[in-house]
């Protein structure tokens, strides 16, 4: 096992690259990638940095010649010969060949585009322009390279002992929390951390202690090349992206009105089972499902991402029923914002009316909260979003307001067609 404290104190980033691979990322960033690169490969799209915890000056913190440095490596990267076979000859969700020959040809030939970097009080502007199957490939590596450089920022002033202390700490903290989920039967739990991981040393330590400790329990990993190295199943479907930028292109209302539906009858068309799960809160979760063409209906399940959980399961629940469908039979996917009493609180609570999920994500691969004076390892919320599409400015709405995105006199007609009323804002941990 990796000692994590050494590497760091014995920095070399030659070895400990922030990310080591075009597959050190989401599996379903590659599963979308497909799918675009199949239905839009010539959209042109703009992704950009956001930073929604002001408080954190992330161009204060992270030097710029560090972040280009790690930012040109990724550039530099192309898939091995052992990614390309895996990709190419594993099963995934019980399918092989998840990924077509003319997609694979594609992917191995690429190499990611260029990025501008600005920066602008205090924060840095991180922008990514050009075709869609080529620039969402940024979304995950650009995230990882800020969130750990500004992890490295701080652990930087921190001596040898006490950084054997820190990490001996942290991972005490897990490992109770692996405990306390360890005696939940039935439950079943994933990595989806990582986005704002600690570092790619802790992500791999966090998943290989869930594997030892919690046995079946624990159903995989989202992240690809730590899937690939330990041999456990790469987990994902898709994110609110595809609707948010089939959203942008519609002409009129009617065609905005239709957009996420078009995105799923997209993916209807290549890929079934526990690949057919609907995430219904780009728009708004009730408004989506009342709409909701029937065929949806025979989806597997659905991912519960913003809002509170618990009552997005029950409209899940209610529609399903609505439909004619079984619950019982049909999957309810958690992952926003979970530590481990609210997964086992939502397990107690629907276990015994639908089959539950967890995507596990920050407070899995970076919960350092507390571990350091003046806390400055505790997680923040960054992310990075198509925000334009062919000219046209991407909206999400969210079942959470303070989630919402894209300029305020677009949102306010995203709300007029998608009839989104009032909504109830929570807090945005990470």
């Amino acid at each position: 096992m990796v000692d994590i404290a050494t590497r760091v104190w014995n920095h070399k980033w030659k070895i400990d690259p922030i990310v080591r691979s075009l597959i050190d990322t989401d599996f379903y960033k590659l599963l979308m990638c497909q799918s675009v690169f199949r239905n839009k490969p010539e959209t042109q799209v703009t992704f950009s940095l956001i930073n929604r915890s002001k408080d954190v000056p992330l161009a204060d913190l992270v030097d710029e010649g560090e972040l280009r440095e790690q930012l040109d490596h990724i550039r530099s990267l192309s898939l091995s010969r052992g990614e390309s076979t895996w990709m190419r000859g594993n099963m995934f969700y019980g399918k092989r060949q998840m990924f077509t020959p003319e997609f694979m040809d594609w992917f191995e030939a690429l190499r990611l585009p260029p990025y501008t970097l600005e920066k602008r009080d205090g924060q840095y502007e991180l922008t990514f322009e050009g075709a869609w199957p080529e620039v969402m490939l940024w979304e995950i590596p650009a995230l990882a390279v800020l969130m750990e450089l500004r992890g490295r920022a701080v652990t930087n002033s921190i001596g040898k002992f006490e950084l054997q202390v820190l990490y001996a700490r942290a991972m005490t903290k897990l490992w109770e929390k692996i405990e306390h989920l360890r005696g939940v039967d039935g439950l079943r739990i994933a990595d989806f951390g990582t986005r704002r991981r600690h570092s790619f040393l802790w992500q791999d330590w966090c998943v290989q202690a869930m594997t030892e400790r919690l046995g079946e329990t624990f159903v995989g990993t989202s992240n690809c090349l730590i899937a690939k190295n330990r041999d456990l199943e790469a987990i994902g479907t898709n994110a609110h992206e595809l609707p948010m930028v089939y959203a942008a292109l519609a002409d009129t209302d009617q065609d905005l009105a239709q957009a996420p539906y078009e995105v799923l009858s997209d993916w209807h068309e290549e890929h079934d089972g526990n690949l057919r799960i609907i995430l219904p809160d780009t728009y708004g979760t009730q408004g989506f499902l009342d709409r909701a063409p029937d065929w949806l209906a025979g989806w597997t399940g659905i991912r519960v991402d913003s809002g509170d959980p618990a009552k997005g399961a029950e409209t899940a629940i209610n529609w399903w029923k609505s439909r004619g469908e079984d619950p019982m039979q049909k999957l309810i996917i958690f992952s926003d914002g979970l530590d481990e009493e609210k997964i086992i609180d939502l397990h107690t609570q629907f276990s015994d009316r639908a089959r539950v999920s967890f995507g596990w994500g920050t407070l899995l691969t970076n919960d350092f909260r507390d571990l350091t004076e003046g806390d400055l390892l505790a997680p923040f919320s960054l992310v990075c979003k198509a925000v334009s599409a062919e000219g046209r400015p991407t909206v999400k709405l969210s079942d959470n307001p303070r989630k919402a995105m894209g300029p305020a006199e677009e949102i306010e007609r995203y709300k007029d067609v998608f009839a989104v009323g009032a909504q109830e804002e929570q807090e945005v941990l990470v």
